[in-house]
């Protein structure tokens, strides 16, 4: 237990530590407008302020996450993980007084400025300024080498998707996240993680139920048995686990898979909900 401590170093502490805030944003809303459990589009917010990938990021931000977030971090080029990327920024577009910072690997800006921002598509907006200077900027980042995103770093790992996609090891000094974003069977991520003295949360995604475990691979993801799988390489099993990118029409079925784990630290994201370390 730890000691009583005075009102004075109760308020010093809070100023010198805060939890970091981990938050899935929605991109399914019922007819009353409120945010349901079935996740269509991938868009993490971290501390307000950061966002990794960007599927929901037009449609779900509040005003003051909307007026805070200009990094966003894209770990791959599929639609579910940018969708809705360029309408943010053409939302914005005469308001920014910074450019919106995009970091993502050399092979992942390439596919953006071919498929996306390309005059077609949408507009290059790395391209345009409105009065206060450039829009959009590109910030390409390297597997393996640490990178710093406004009070957080970041160190990005290849893992085993279809396209080019990385996941995520952040931190601020205090807390480590550990992000596997799309993925199937993969080695590296599981053994940087090992090498990680203490990782307090794992986010992990499954997006098939244990009978569709063919297409899961084929198309780079993991079921339930395959999380299991995954995380039977870890050598602290003691962490946060939180299953994400679960596919709507098998939502229930795959929390019930999950469940049959008997992993109690396992549970899923719900989204909108805040989560904290």
């Amino acid at each position: 237990m730890l000691p009583t401590a005075s009102v004075e170093n109760v308020d010093e502490r809070a100023i010198q530590y805060q939890a970091v805030k981990i938050q899935l944003l929605p991109s399914t809303f019922d007819s009353s407008g409120c945010a349901t459990p079935d996740q269509r589009l991938t868009c993490y917010l971290i501390d307000d302020c950061v966002a990794i990938d960007a599927g929901s990021i037009a449609l779900a931000l509040n005003d003051h996450q909307r007026n805070s977030v200009r990094d966003v971090i894209v770990t791959h080029p599929h639609m579910d993980h940018m969708a809705t990327l360029p309408i943010f920024i053409d939302d914005l577009f005469a308001l920014l007084t910074e450019p919106l910072r995009v970091y993502a690997t050399d092979e992942v800006i390439q596919i953006l400025e071919r498929d996306v921002f390309n005059w077609t598509v949408y507009p290059r907006f790395a391209e345009l300024s409105n009065e206060y200077g450039p829009v959009m900027q590109y910030v390409p980042i390297r597997a393996g080498e640490e990178f710093q995103v406004r009070h957080l770093k970041f160190v990005a790992i290849p893992v085993n998707h279809i396209v080019p996609t990385i996941g995520l090891i952040i931190n601020d000094d205090k807390t480590t996240l550990a992000f596997t974003s799309d993925t199937a069977t993969t080695e590296e991520f599981w053994q940087v993680v090992n090498r990680i003295k203490h990782v307090d949360a794992l986010f992990i995604e499954a997006s098939f139920p244990n009978s569709m475990e063919s297409l899961a691979e084929v198309s780079g993801h993991l079921t339930p048995a395959g999380v299991g799988r995954e995380l039977a390489k870890l050598s602290n099993n003691h962490l946060d686990v939180l299953a994400v990118h679960l596919k709507p029409t098998y939502r229930d079925l795959i929390v019930k898979e999950i469940s049959e784990l008997d992993k109690p630290k396992v549970q899923v994201m719900q989204p909108g909900r805040e989560y904290e370390w």
